[in-house]
């Protein structure tokens, strides 16, 4: 049973949509274990809704060990070709390709910068961006940070990292806080 208090008017009704936005939309990442099964997650969701993502979610949990980057990294072209039939999960060629390439990718800005965590809070000097939206109609598609994220995220060769997605992995992860200002998440995260 879904409560009544006051959310922002994109999850509307849908459990698992509810129970996303409550507890993890916008809350900030640290860890850099999460920032990398967003990442997967938010790379697959381009082009379709996040919800199809989330219904998905334990089949990518399953298929990808887990969102083990370092095992992702491993995968040779059989566990490529077994992805692309796994029904569970979305079968873009590209994204499972390109899935593989940011998991390496990902471990050398680890190497780089101590923590992907460390990378990723520079561009918002390391504190949340907190927006002042009514509704989240009002929320752009992206802003000055994601697309600098996005710039470098591609500069390193990192696939499926257009502004819009990235800006959706910050709102995710809670490096920007675009709860609407009625939403009780509002001032929790």
């Amino acid at each position: 049973m879904i409560s009544e208090k006051v959310r922002c008017g994109w999850c509307g009704t849908d459990e698992l949509y509810v129970k996303y936005h409550d507890q993890e939309w916008g809350l900030p990442v640290k860890d850099d274990a999460t920032f990398f099964e967003f990442l997967l997650l938010e790379t697959f969701q381009a082009g379709l809704s996040w919800l199809t993502i989330l219904r998905k979610r334990e089949n990518f949990r399953k298929a990808f060990d887990n969102f083990n980057y370092k095992e992702i990294a491993k995968y040779d072209q059989a566990k490529i070709d077994a992805l692309l039939q796994d029904e569970g999960i979305i079968r873009n060629k590209l994204k499972v390709h390109s899935t593989v390439t940011n998991a390496t990718l990902f471990m050398e800005i680890q190497k780089e910068f101590g923590s992907f965590s460390n990378y990723i809070w520079r561009f918002v000097d390391n504190k949340p961006l907190k927006s002042v939206w009514k509704t989240y109609k009002e929320a752009p598609a992206t802003i000055a940070e994601s697309d600098a994220l996005s710039k470098d995220l591609k500069k390193r060769g990192f696939k499926f990292v257009g502004s819009t997605v990235v800006y959706a992995f910050m709102q995710a992860t809670g490096l920007v806080n675009d709860h609407v200002t009625d939403c009780f998440r509002y001032n929790e995260v």
